[in-house]
C-alpha cells in the first residue's frame, strides 16, 4: 500500500526546476517527485553482502588463469 510524505519548506527555486521538470516529462509534480525519488534509490551503493559475494564468484571464475609472474610481466611490458 502507498505511504503519503508532506515535504516542507521547499525553496522556490527547487520547486519552479521541479515544476518545470514535470511540465517537460508530462507528469504531474507528484509522479515528478516519485521518479526522482526512485532513480535515488536505486542509485544508491549496493549491498555490501551483493558485493562481497560477486567478488568471491569473481575470484573462483579467475582462479589459477593469472600467477604473480605473469602479472609482473604484464606490468613491466606496459612501462616505456
Amino acid at each position: 500500500m502507498p505511504t503519503n510524505i508532506t515535504i516542507r519548506d521547499i525553496p522556490d527555486e527547487v520547486y519552479e526546476k521541479l515544476k518545470q521538470q514535470a511540465e517537460l516529462h508530462q507528469r504531474s509534480i507528484n509522479s515528478e517527485v516519485i521518479f526522482y525519488l526512485k532513480q535515488m534509490v536505486r542509485s544508491h551503493r549496493p549491498d555490501p553482502d551483493q558485493v562481497i559475494a560477486r567478488a568471491k564468484k569473481l575470484k573462483r571464475q579467475a582462479k589459477g588463469s593469472l600467477t604473480l609472474k605473469d602479472i609482473q610481466q604484464a606490468i613491466d611490458q606496459g612501462r616505456p
